[in-house]
């Protein structure tokens, strides 16, 4: 199993940076999709950006890309999310989550994988 464990929600101005961090305890090897999501006001959660942990590019959402780079530190066994030139539109909970896999394009969504507790992200205008 894999624990997720999030890090680094801020209340920041617009156009500020922020890293966070998600500490996948538990991974040690194996193909798995690994992403950051946006709690947002509906059932589904919003994917922000995913990275298989097997290489190839990153998926992005038209919202996160050119400010957004999503990243694996295999040392620290993290993943993490540089967010740069942030909007009051990012404002929302922020949350890790893996699934075993290799798909980790346009379509996936861990409906049955591994969620963190999340991340609170505020942007001020």
């Amino acid at each position: 199993q894999v624990f997720p464990v999030e890090s680094g929600g801020n209340s920041v101005r617009a156009g500020e940076s922020l890293t966070l961090s998600c500490k996948m305890r538990g991974y040690t090897f194996g193909s798995f999709c690994m992403g950051w999501f946006r709690q947002g006001s509906g059932k589904r959660r919003d994917r922000v950006a995913s990275i298989y942990t097997g290489g190839g590019a990153p998926y992005y959402a038209d919202s996160a890309k050119g400010r957004f780079t999503i990243s694996r530190d295999d040392s620290q066994n993290t993943l993490n999310l540089q967010m740069n030139n942030l909007k009051p539109e990012d404002t929302d909970k922020y949350i890790c989550a893996a699934s075993p896999g290799w798909n980790c394009g346009g379509t996936w969504y861990p409906e049955g994988g591994y969620w963190g507790q999340g991340t609170q992200v505020t942007v001020s205008s």
